[in-house]
């Protein structure tokens, strides 16, 4: 077995909702760089589960190749990593209805995700929203990924994948590795710079909650300015100061100081103006070079097109001979369509 075999195998998949918050940056996508040099990864635009809610075809096209593009500029390595489009691989879609055979009703109308949105979404609660969770397992058991990294949001859907791989494999045999969560030691949770008590999420109503990956340098510094914070003065990370934790966090992470530095560095100020200043610049200078690496990209859609297609390719053959063991398992009658 080649090194590179023995590498345990990680899955991670992210929806073309827009541009990236610099939550999923910092909570997830700047991660996924340093795990190739670790792992073997595969990583996947997944655009199928974004038509649980109501797209425009043109939107989700052009968010698709624009997510893309993004993970790219982020340090995705093709000659370390797959980086492909889910829909282009059809053995998710494929896997993911014999593993809904294998799923119980109660176990999904459980998860919490699918309340929460049917509740945002009350005209709309459709069979793609409650059944997501077994695409997601899908996605992961076709790879028998041995990690998946997760965040506290997605931990309810990891596990129902390992129930479905147990129950499965109790059933039919030995097929699925049972995945693993993966909690990055670089990730960093990052909250709103509008209310520091909740998540940063571009579905925030308030543009100034929320600083997106792609915006300018002087975008960045007017939102980190305008965040809020307390009627203290004095720069520490403690229990009731959210909005100075909060920015304390993102400056920490962005400059690789830890907190206790970045303390000491500001320190003695008088107010919060400079150091918003200052976490709004040391942001901006750390996107400068995803900034302009998704330009560049974003331009050039014949090597976005190539890059996808040769990945998506690759992916289908590494899944599809784990679907033919499915299939074998099951009882099917082993054809050879191609």
């Amino acid at each position: 077995m080649s090194e590179q075999q023995q590498k345990k195998l990680i899955f991670s998949g992210i929806q073309p909702t827009g541009t990236f918050t610099l939550g999923n940056y910092i909570g997830a996508i700047r991660n996924w760089k340093p795990l190739q040099d670790e792992y073997r990864c595969i990583y996947c635009v997944v655009d199928e589960h974004a038509l649980t809610v109501k797209i425009e075809p043109a939107k989700l096209r052009q968010k698709t190749l624009e997510a893309y593009a993004q993970l790219l500029a982020c340090g995705i390595d093709l000659e370390k990593s797959l980086l492909f489009i889910q829909s282009h691989v059809p053995t998710h879609a494929q896997l993911s209805w014999i593993l809904n055979c294998s799923t119980q009703f109660g176990e999904l109308s459980r998860m919490t995700q699918f309340k929460d949105k049917s509740q945002k979404h009350p005209d709309d609660v459709n069979a793609g929203l409650f059944d997501y969770p077994v695409l997601m397992a899908a996605d992961i058991l076709v790879y028998n990924a041995d990690l998946v990294p997760v965040g506290a949001d997605q931990m309810q859907h990891l596990e129902l994948a390992r129930t479905i791989a147990r129950r499965f494999n109790g059933r039919y045999g030995e097929t699925f590795t049972v995945p693993e969560g993966y909690v990055s030691p670089l990730g960093a949770k990052v909250m709103s710079l509008q209310d520091p008590t909740k998540k940063m999420s571009k579905s925030d109503e308030n543009p100034n909650a929320v600083i997106l990956i792609l915006d300018d340098k002087d975008t960045i510094i007017r939102k980190c300015k305008r965040a809020v914070t307390d009627s203290e003065t004095e720069i520490v990370f403690r229990e009731g100061k959210d909005g100075i934790n909060n920015l304390l966090t993102i400056y920490s992470a962005v400059t690789g100081k830890t907190i206790q530095e970045a303390e000491k560095e500001f320190s003695g100020q008088n107010g919060y103006g400079k150091f918003k200043i200052a976490v709004g610049e040391a942001v901006a200078d750390h996107l400068a070079p995803v900034r302009e690496e998704y330009a560049r990209l974003i331009q050039d859609k014949a090597y976005l097109k190539k890059c996808y297609t040769e990945c998506g390719a690759e992916a289908l053959r590494y899944s599809q001979r784990i679907l033919n063991k499915v299939y074998r398992k099951i009882g099917f009658v082993a054809s050879e369509i191609r």
